[in-house]
């Protein structure tokens, strides 16, 4: 929802200034639409509804997965892809990844936003609206900016989404940010006094073989990333979550995990092993290789953990966002529904 000709809308049509706030706290809370906005009156409802779009994303498929996990694949005004996903927890957690951007500037190798190339960057209410549909599906209660795209070259739209999770239910503590290492972002969102979580994906363990996984090394050197990640933590007090796909063959050697051990200081940074999802390019690392690899580190003294694959028989999971309709993959072509709202 565009909050801001939501507003505007209000005044011109000489509503009283609590009425935005009214409408804005009713999507908050779930309702599909503004004929559920019962508190309202039915010709302001009517009136909304023809002038103000009530998302400003299109739904044009959903999955979902055996193990609950659902991706939602939208298409913006203009018509450029968008997915999201939710993923659900035994815990309680319910979890929305969320992209910032259509496709993604950066070219990882291994990763299909990137693949697609680079769409354009989503205003503050796209990406809000990606979290504001799965809040109509379910309460959620954690938040990723870890979809399509590099949320940190977009700031001036993520920023405003940051503030207004808390409205669904989302507090700035269970909001990560995920950067590949935009260190100006990352300086910027310092400077913001937000209390969210950093997570940086590295992949490799020096510059050479980072290069060849993610070109923005050449602009921004390992050195620099993990120096940016540490004035971060100077200032939040909150370790850097650093991600690490395993790639067969290609980042995870024994001499890697210890070169990888000896790069981050165990006291600002946890580290999370990723099984590869299949994108087509690499062979992921088996799991007695990930779990070698993983001892390895603890050994070193640093705070090591393996991703559970979530979603990844809808290429719903890390690195598989691609902006494709259609089958998700031949495993998931029976669980395609439609909008529940």
């Amino acid at each position: 929802m565009d909050r801001e000709l939501l507003e505007q809308t209000l005044a011109e049509l000489g509503q009283p200034a609590y009425r935005a706030k009214q409408v804005w706290e009713h999507a908050c809370a779930g309702a599909g639409s503004y004929d559920e906005m019962s508190s309202l009156p039915k010709s302001l409802r009517l009136e909304l509804s023809e002038r103000v779009p009530y998302s400003t994303l299109s739904l044009e498929q959903r999955f979902e997965a055996r193990d609950g996990t659902v991706k939602a694949l939208f298409h913006t005004q203009d018509g450029h892809p968008v997915e999201s996903v939710l993923m659900r927890y035994r815990d309680g957690r319910r979890s929305v990844c969320i992209s910032s951007q259509s496709g993604c500037p950066l070219k990882c190798t291994f990763c299909a936003s990137g693949q697609m190339g680079f769409r354009r960057n989503l205003s503050a209410a796209e990406i809000f609206d990606q979290a504001l549909y799965f809040r109509q599906v379910e309460q959620v209660n954690h938040a990723a900016l870890m979809g399509m795209g590099e949320p940190l070259m977009n700031l001036a739209a993520v920023i405003p989404v940051i503030r207004s999770l808390p409205d669904l239910g989302i507090g700035h503590r269970h909001t990560a940010v995920s950067t590949a290492g935009w260190v100006p972002g990352i300086d910027k969102l310092v400077a913001e006094g937000l209390p969210v979580r950093l997570a940086l994906s590295l992949h490799a363990p020096d510059d050479e073989l980072r290069k060849t996984l993610m070109p923005v090394t050449a602009r921004f050197p390992i050195a620099e990333v993990i120096a940016a990640c540490e004035r971060f933590y100077a200032v939040r007090r909150r370790k850097v979550l650093v991600e690490y796909l395993m790639l067969a063959g290609v980042n995870d050697q024994p001499e890697q995990a210890v070169a990888l051990g000896k790069l981050l200081d165990r006291t600002r940074f946890k580290l999370n092993l990723i099984p590869y999802n299949d994108t087509g390019v690499y062979q992921g690392s088996s799991r007695a290789a990930v779990y070698s690899f993983r001892e390895t580190l603890v050994r070193l003294g640093l705070d090591t953990t393996v991703r559970v694959a979530r979603g990844r028989e809808i290429d719903a999971a890390c690195g598989q966002l691609a902006g494709k309709s259609g089958e998700a993959s031949p495993t998931a072509k029976d669980q395609l529904a439609t909008s529940p709202s």
